[in-house]
């Protein structure tokens, strides 16, 4: 987690405002009131949002810190050129006009106050015919980077598969699943995800349930996996044979596509198909031979 996003206004109500997208974001807010800013707090602070209020009573941009990039200049009301003649003066990033541009800002203090980090990487595990084991080896991949790494999600991304919580022996374990998701719209934290989500042999688990939920829109599968990615470590994401709207959409976030195939004519027959399609979205799509059993298919008959 970052540092305090400091805030900078006399303004009741912009402040008022400010504070409830931090607070909203999970983000820590510093308000500092009156005279000149002090350069300590200005230079350690990921984000800082001055109001146009400080701007106008201080417009000497001598008495102001140096500059420095993450500063913003936030006002309310009417758009009014004299305000963008201040972010100017001052040199901030961007000039920001509330409540119209509260969705950006929002999205601004979040990715501030989650700091920067590398995305996960994020695998993706398909059946190549029915019965294939994806969701066994998405399961296997998701605990083995839980046990070797800070940090590991495990997405559950076909709603006729049963849950992927059965088959970790973890249906009782409390915390939402995918229905409690089916809302979600724009930007999510990722580290309200990661404390939201329940935890089975060391790995954050989003699984569907048991219930008659309908679809899950392709935008709220974006929100949570761009969420997930954000965090960092390992995200593997098991997948149905024949994608609906929410799963092409991940799909296409895969950095790694991992398409298993039992060692038989049939299953290569149908995993063609299934390649075909998926292909096309996903960057790298790569073979998981199955073992064949006697006189069956290798991997490299397979991969021809």
């Amino acid at each position: 987690m970052a540092g305090p996003i400091l805030i900078l206004t006399e303004d009741e109500d912009l402040l008022d405002d400010l504070l409830r997208l931090c607070a909203a974001a999970g983000a820590q807010a510093e308000v500092a009131h009156g005279g000149p800013v002090a350069a300590g707090p200005w230079e350690r602070a990921p984000l800082v949002l001055v109001g146009d209020d400080r701007a106008a009573a201080q417009p000497d941009r001598a008495r102001w810190p140096a500059r420095r990039p993450g500063v913003l200049l936030v006002h309310r009301g009417p758009e009014d050129p004299s305000v963008w003649a201040r972010g100017v003066a001052l040199g901030v990033e961007q000039v920001l006009r509330l409540p119209g541009d509260e969705p950006w800002l929002a999205d601004r203090i979040a990715d501030a106050a989650e700091g920067p980090g590398s995305p996960a990487l994020t695998v993706g595990v398909i059946g190549g015919r029915g019965g294939a084991g994806a969701s066994s080896l998405a399961c296997a991949l998701a605990l083995a980077a839980a046990r070797r790494g800070p940090r590991s999600v495990l997405v559950d991304a076909d709603p006729l598969g049963g849950g992927l919580d059965v088959l970790l022996g973890g249906e009782r374990t409390p915390g939402p699943r995918w229905p409690a998701f089916a809302s979600a719209r724009g930007r999510l934290s990722g580290a309200a995800l990661d404390e939201t989500l329940p935890r089975m042999h060391g790995a954050g688990v989003l699984s569907w349930d048991r219930s008659e939920a309908p679809g899950l829109p392709a935008e709220a599968m974006s929100t949570v996996l761009t969420a997930a990615r954000r965090g960092g470590g390992v995200v593997v994401v098991d997948l149905p044979r024949s994608p609906d709207e929410a799963a092409a959409e991940a799909l296409v976030q895969l950095d790694l596509g991992l398409l298993i195939v039992p060692g038989e004519l049939r299953a290569v027959a149908g995993a063609r198909r299934v390649a075909a399609g998926a292909g096309a979205l996903v960057r790298d799509l790569r073979l998981v031979a199955r073992p064949a059993r006697a006189g069956g298919l290798g991997g490299g008959e397979m991969a021809r």
